[in-house]
């Protein structure tokens, strides 16, 4: 089985050779588990002239408390996609990486890349795979966004897809935000976007949106300047996907709070 992998799915792999390593496929005890594993909140991502940028806090919490100031929940799929996670945190890491992997064994066992709806579509089916889990409270939302090396416009080739718990794939147009602070997140990029936006304003307006989550949700942590903690921001265009620099993030941080200081509304 392991000489001979036989399929182009590695979770599809992974289910025939030790299914117990899948997320979904864990047994649970009877009753909610929400409240024992620390969640995820927020992420959002914009679609650019020249690509997409999608950006997350840092922050996770249990009910009421901080379980972690400096959380990661942004991260490269393969060369041309990102991925982001809300919910429950531990799930949604392993998901992730799960994700990158069977995105690497496709294109080792093909040869060639999977279509950014293909991936979509295979993110989709392993959301699927943890509606057990989420049944019980232990529910991821990823956010999924790309370059699409298939699109003859450039400039429409930054792609955006959400989720639901189902695993339901949704392609939104111009800007989607996930997690507890996305409905203000969203509220702010419904003001202030607008199509054909460069890569650097498109970055300036996700931390600028991720602010205003973090002004009326707990669960979303803003820019701690006291501790250097700022959000995560990648982008994927078609030079692939980078990830800015502490000091490149911290300069944009430090001038949208500069920015509210003076005007507290944006």
């Amino acid at each position: 089985m392991f000489t001979n992998a036989g399929t182009s799915s590695f979770t599809t792999f992974l289910s025939r050779a030790a299914p117990e390593m899948l997320p979904g496929r864990r047994p649970l005890p009877p009753g909610m588990a929400a409240d024992l594993a620390p969640h995820a909140t927020t992420i959002v991502a914009i679609a650019a002239a020249d690509g997409v940028v999608m950006a997350g806090d840092r922050r996770a919490t249990m009910g009421n408390l901080i379980a972690q100031r400096d959380i990661e929940k942004v991260h490269p799929a393969d060369a041309y996609s990102l991925v982001g996670i809300a919910g429950t945190a531990g799930i949604g890491i392993e998901l992730m990486r799960l994700f990158q992997v069977e995105l690497e064994h496709y294109e080792k066992i093909e040869g060639a890349m999977l279509s950014l709806d293909g991936k979509a579509n295979r993110l989709a089916s392993m959301i699927r795979g943890n509606l057990g889990a989420a049944m019980q409270g232990l529910a991821v939302v990823p956010l999924f966004a790309g370059f699409d090396l298939a699109c003859a416009d450039p400039a429409r080739a930054g792609r955006i897809f959400s989720f639901d718990v189902t695993g339901g794939p949704y392609e939104e147009t111009g800007y989607d935000a996930i997690g507890s602070g996305s409905l203000f997140a969203k509220s702010a990029l419904k003001k202030r976007f607008r199509a054909g936006l460069s890569v650097d304003d498109a970055t300036r307006l996700a931390v600028e949106a991720l602010y205003d989550a973090a002004d009326d949700d707990t669960a979303t942590g803003g820019p701690d300047l006291t501790r250097r903690i700022y959000p995560v921001v990648m982008t994927a265009t078609a030079d692939g996907t980078r990830r800015l620099t502490d000091a490149e993030t911290a300069a944009i941080a430090e001038g949208v709070v500069s920015g509210r200081m003076e005007n507290p509304g944006g």
